[in-house]
């Protein structure tokens, strides 16, 4: 367990793969750090969930991890979209992206996005979820 003052009310996760966003949803549950988990298997679906203005009924997501390589709308388009989004529908989201990507072109594009606060490899782990957790809501503690 990651110990905080406060859950988070929300961790938003995209990815196509079921299995993955089951697996990534255990591993969070077991943190007992949120309120709520919402998986979503497209980045279109995405962009409607932020996009949406009943903050009860779609919980602004304090985390989103995203994957890259989606069909349809892949991780980089979703971003364009989100980074169209409005400040307050963006504001205080930590994105990570979680990739089994090996292509260090990835990495260096993810770097030069703004919007951007962390590329890490899949499948999330109790450590990696640790680790952004450390860095980005250590006032929680």
């Amino acid at each position: 367990m990651i110990p905080l003052k406060k859950k988070l009310s929300c961790i938003l996760l995209i990815d196509d793969d079921h299995a993955t966003n089951y697996i990534h949803k255990r591993v969070i549950n077991k943190a007992e750090i949120t309120e709520k988990i919402v998986d979503l298997e497209s980045g279109y679906d995405a962009l409607k969930y932020l996009e949406q203005t009943d903050f009860e009924a779609y919980p602004r997501p304090d985390i989103i991890f995203l994957d890259i390589n989606m069909p349809g709308m892949d991780g980089w388009e979703f971003l364009e979209g989100y980074e169209n989004l409005s400040v307050e529908q963006r504001s205080k989201i930590i994105l990570v992206m979680l990739t089994t990507s090996l292509n260090p072109d990835d990495k260096n594009k993810s770097d030069s996005i703004s919007t951007i606060d962390g590329f890490k490899n899949k499948p999330l782990t109790h450590e990696i979820l640790q680790d952004v957790i450390d860095e980005y809501f250590a006032d929680h503690k």
